[in-house]
């Protein structure tokens, strides 16, 4: 009943803050640290993924699951005394797809369950303030929505042209002291914004080097993306919205996830305007906009063989006819994206080779399983049975290719595909 009860209060206490936000825009919320209970904190680690990546003390959720009790309460009393630390975050290197790696910063476990907790809390205020047009690593919100809203305001509204930006480096560029005072602006609470510091200023372990951050969330960080999020809502989000959207000739859109974002636009001239302009805005909170990825175009239907197009969230965007004859915004994978994802399917044939059939088959059929979930929406049927057959056809390579074990002929290879099936492409979204 106490555990009960303590769970209804946080909920009405959650409540009003967040009814507070909504209300009133300035409110400085200074005490939102008690909120950090034992039992906060055992909720926050019940939401961390069971098969995530250990720290540098190489403690998994489910070592630390152990001694649960006597860890949450330690960390409890650390973070109540102030004498809580963020540890050295543990860099590792993930395959971009296109020759290229992006770093990753692994935090302790224990680390990741007060960001967890913070972040929680910071997002019933935070939530109140970001406009709708803001899809990334938030509540209820997904990049399938985005694309329906980037699609939707391209056809419906009488927009010609579309801004495609790219922020170069964007999680690795973001100025501590400009970040601090965006976030100051809501949160007063010392307690809170020291933690938030820390988090900032932690040191990466990159093999057997550590460097000290001067800049720069990490990308892997629980509470990055709403550090993202807040820092491009100021410098971005609502200086386009109650700044410049008054200014313009024509209509206006803005869609951005994290810190990938594109703006359209009914008028040439304003669309010139902005593209001028924004790299000086982004300067001034020390971002940069990518000068060979972004561009402005002329997205409206036409004639040509091949109209100019862009790309977001995976997907290349453009305009064609529709059995009907009515032209329409079509979208299919990124050629980019696509290359990248054969070569995962064939890394993956590889690597598996020589586990049990059953064993590869499931690896198999999660991986085609999520492609199918993100990229199967209407009209990239396409791009998703290439996906299926590359698969076949790389199974088949491999397991032809392990050592001293029997070769499948195709007809072989077919009877084994019978018992061993591999999920068939489908549309999974037909309203995206």
């Amino acid at each position: 009943m106490d555990l009960l009860r303590e769970i209804a209060n946080r909920q009405t206490k959650f409540s009003s803050i967040q009814r507070k936000a909504q209300e009133n825009p300035a409110e400085e919320f200074t005490s939102l640290a008690h909120h950090l209970t034992e039992e906060y904190l055992l909720t926050s680690f019940r939401k961390l993924r069971k098969n995530a990546a250990s720290g540098i003390d190489e403690v998994n959720v489910h070592e630390y699951e152990l001694d649960l009790l006597l860890r949450i309460e330690n960390l409890h009393a650390r973070l109540k005394s102030g004498g809580y630390h963020a540890p050295n975050i543990r860099r590792v290197w993930i395959d971009k797809g296109n020759g290229k790696q992006r770093p990753l910063g692994i935090s302790t476990t224990e680390d990741k369950i007060v960001q967890r907790a913070v972040t929680d809390i910071l997002n019933l205020i935070f939530e109140q303030d970001f406009y709708e047009f803001s899809y990334g690593f938030r509540p209820k919100r997904s990049a399938h929505q985005a694309l329906v809203k980037l699609r939707n305001q391209c056809m419906k509204r009488n927009i010609k042209w579309i801004l495609d930006c790219d922020i170069q480096g964007c999680f690795d560029n973001f100025d501590h002291s400009i970040l601090l005072s965006l976030v100051s602006q809501r949160i007063k609470d010392k307690r809170i914004l020291q933690l938030i510091k820390r988090w900032l200023t932690a040191g990466v372990v990159d093999g057997e080097s550590l460097q000290i951050s001067k800049k720069g969330t990490p990308q892997g960080n629980v509470i990055s993306p709403l550090l993202c999020n807040i820092y491009m809502h100021y410098a971005l989000d609502k200086w386009l919205h109650e700044t410049v959207r008054p200014l313009l000739k024509g209509e206006i859109f803005l869609i951005r996830y994290a810190d990938d974002f594109i703006i359209g636009f009914e008028n040439e001239e304003d669309a010139h305007r902005v593209n001028n302009t924004l790299p000086k805005r982004m300067g001034k909170y020390g971002l940069t906009i990518h000068p060979q990825k972004s561009k402005l175009i002329r997205f409206s239907p036409n004639g040509k063989s091949k109209p100019p197009t862009f790309d977001f969230l995976g997907f290349t965007h453009y305009w064609s006819k529709s059995q009907k004859g009515n032209w329409v915004v079509k979208r299919k994978t990124r050629q980019k994206k696509m290359q990248a994802i054969i070569q995962k399917l064939k890394d993956t044939c590889k690597i598996h080779k020589h586990e049990k059939l059953k064993e590869q088959s499931k690896i198999l059929k999660s991986k085609l399983r999520g492609l199918y979930q993100y990229f199967g929406i209407r009209g990239n049927f396409n791009s998703i049975n290439r996906m299926y057959q590359i698969a076949i056809y790389a199974w088949f390579k491999w397991l032809n290719r392990r050592s001293q074990r029997k070769s499948y002929t195709w007809k072989g290879y077919g009877e084994l595909l019978k018992y061993f099936k591999l999920p068939k492409p489908k549309i999974i979204h037909y309203n995206v």
